[in-house]
């Protein structure tokens, strides 16, 4: 039966190709969760943790570049902050769940941070993702005087009492073909424990999938470097389950 799946997929009308299209992304999608189920974000979130817990309205802020906007999806839906909403609204029903994407196409750290009051701190947020990193290795730049930078967005944005997640690169050949990739994650890593935040590596994600057997291209799309629609959707998904966990220490 399984081998009468693909010719029938290719074989179909538009709308019977969506569908096989969608089955296949939310295979992906499931696989990349199973090989991330013990995803740890290293730290707690402790105003996440008291929302939760009293049932409050959760107000959380997705700043960065176009990972963050969900770049090549047709439907805002399938962002990643879109999909971390709903998941965590699934896993805690009482909490009222607020997310505001705030990324921007194009943005390096530097660029992030300039709209850090705009953007991020003119929201109140209860938790912030700061996703960052890609777009300073992906096209030539590189990571050398960014830690100070990184360390210095992240106090800026504590002085809004937030809970704060950094988020790194995509494993993506874009991203692997840069001389800076490595440098990059260890300087994001570094700051979120010294800084005693959240880190929710997308890169060690996404390299567990593949090392579970996932296609290197499951949740990379054409371009080689941005997800695809089940790269997004595991991303969310993942990062919901370790925002709840962390906030239920």
């Amino acid at each position: 039966m399984r081998n009468l799946l693909v010719p029938a997929c290719l074989g179909a009308g538009l709308l019977v190709m969506a569908t096989c299209g969608g089955a296949l992304a939310e295979t992906a999608a499931e696989t990349c969760l199973a090989a991330n189920r013990s995803l740890s974000l290293g730290a707690s979130l402790p105003r996440t943790a008291a929302h939760l817990k009293a049932g409050q309205s959760l107000k959380i802020v997705a700043v960065g570049s176009s990972s963050t906007t969900g770049l090549w999806m047709l439907r805002s839906d399938a962002t990643y902050p879109a999909v971390m909403g709903r998941e965590i609204a699934a896993l805690r029903p009482a909490a009222r769940v607020e997310v505001i994407n705030s990324g921007r196409i194009g943005d390096t750290v530097s660029g992030t941070m300039s709209r850090f009051a705009s953007d991020v701190l003119a929201h109140h947020p209860d938790l912030i993702i700061w996703q960052l990193g890609t777009n300073d290795v992906a096209w030539g730049g590189g990571a050398g005087g960014l830690k100070d930078m990184i360390s210095s967005g992240v106090d800026t944005l504590k002085t809004s009492g937030a809970d704060i997640v950094l988020m790194d690169m995509q494993y993506a050949p874009m991203v692997l073909a840069s001389s800076e990739h490595e440098t990059m994650r260890a300087i994001i890593a570094q700051v979120a424990r010294e800084e005693r935040i959240g880190l929710f590596s997308r890169f060690a994600l996404m390299r567990r999938s593949v090392e579970a057997g996932l296609p290197a291209t499951a949740l990379v799309a054409w371009d080689g470097l941005h997800n695809s629609e089940a790269g997004y959707d595991c991303v969310g998904r993942a990062l919901a389950r370790a925002i709840v966990n962390a906030a239920g220490r």
